[in-house]
């Protein structure tokens, strides 16, 4: 017997498909008895190398290796590594086997994993291609609305991507409490980290607080071709796929895209993209956060992105956080106008790409936002020249 005709049967079944030489010369097969249909394809008999094998998903593999998802080293899958666990409620996310006992596909119960999940584990291949993915037809939201998926991708995006509260949390937070009156039982209520979907269901999912009698953008579809999460966004490497923006606008540079044919931040500037107006009004809304805090709450604030919970007492104004015991001091004069406000900004400004997901809801809820706390201070809101 050969070293061929020995190792061909063994390996016959894995191989199937999956490796494929790079020409016809290079290769051998077997064909299925009277068909002529190679059942497998290999390349000649060794000695040979890896770099000649085609693999299928090669390409899907290094770019999934390069993007966040895989980043075992980054912050969103070590910040629990000393507890030695995730809790239940963050490995849905921050965590492949979380994310599968949440959606019972490891033959567990649909709903949070009843014990914390192992620390060590990123977004891996089977958070997005377990097989029962397809089974998934809803996603609950924060809100408590029930999203119905059409695809296992969209099962996979919405699930992580809709933020982790929404303006139903802040209602609950400040309940009756009068307005302007601060309370140290408030705290600041965190929307979380890249909601792009929530930020994209707009006031059907009704991430950010909707201020009474007013009306909010609902979920914006866009255009077509777009149509989910993957008709931007590259699956495994994350990046944003400009030649879909092309189909329809002159440049691939979303920041650059307008979709608005009036001025939004009162400059009167419509060369520019929507970004800019969304950045200039989260500036507005934040100055007024600002004087708020220090003339109605009575205690400056000062808000600092990279530790949490981003906003500190400034009671000597100067500009920085607070300090005791060698720890920044968190923000403990919070009133139910100025928490609804700093809890708008913060869900649009956490969604980078809220521009693109939807652009008219952010810009509605930095609007309100900065209208309702001028209302308090007194300040001359129709001055700004803002539209909402």
């Amino acid at each position: 017997m050969t070293v061929r005709t020995f190792f061909l049967p063994l390996f016959a079944a894995a191989l199937t498909g999956f490796f494929v030489s790079a020409s016809a010369t290079a290769q051998e097969t077997e064909a299925a008895p009277g068909t002529g249909i190679s059942t497998f394809v290999m390349p000649r008999s060794g000695p040979y190398s890896p770099d000649r094998i085609a693999i299928p998903n090669a390409r899907a593999i290094a770019a999934w290796i390069r993007s966040g998802h895989s980043d075992a080293s980054s912050e969103a899958f070590v910040h629990w590594d000393e507890e030695g666990a995730i809790p239940p409620n963050c490995a849905v996310c921050h965590s492949g086997a979380g994310f599968r006992s949440y959606h019972g596909l490891d033959s567990s119960e649909p709903g949070l994993p009843e014990n914390p999940v192992p620390v060590g584990g990123v977004v891996d291949c089977a958070t997005c291609h377990d097989p029962g993915m397809g089974q998934i037809t809803e996603v609950a939201l924060p809100s408590g609305v029930m999203h119905p998926v059409t695809s296992s991708a969209e099962a996979a995006c919405v699930t992580c991507h809709q933020a982790r509260t929404s303006g139903a949390s802040v209602t609950r937070a400040v309940g009756d409490l009068p307005e302007d009156e601060a309370d140290p039982e408030l705290s600041f209520v965190n929307p979380h980290y890249a909601g792009a979907a929530a930020s994209n269901f707009g006031s059907y999912g009704k991430l950010g607080y909707q201020y009474d009698g007013k009306e909010y953008t609902g979920r914006f579809l866009h255009a077509k071709p777009v149509a989910d999460c993957l008709s931007c966004h590259d699956p495994h490497s994350l990046e944003v796929t400009e030649d879909t923006c092309l189909i329809c606008h002159q440049t691939g540079d979303d920041k650059a895209i307008r979709i608005s044919r009036q001025s939004h931040d009162g400059s009167g500037d419509t060369s520019k993209g929507i970004y800019e107006d969304i950045k200039a009004n989260s500036a507005v809304l934040m100055a007024a956060i600002e004087r708020y805090a220090a003339e109605v709450a009575g205690v400056p604030v000062v808000y600092d992105g990279a530790h949490y919970p981003y906003f500190f007492a400034d009671a000597n104004g100067d500009g920085l956080a607070d300090q005791q015991d060698g720890r920044a001091v968190r923000y403990d004069a919070w009133t139910p106008r100025l928490l609804k406000a700093a809890y708008n900004w913060k869900a649009v400004n956490a969604d980078h790409g809220i521009h693109v997901h939807n652009p008219h809801y952010a810009l509605e809820l930095l609007y309100d936002s900065t209208e309702d706390l001028y209302a308090a201070t007194g300040g001359d809101f129709a001055a700004l020249g803002l539209a909402r």
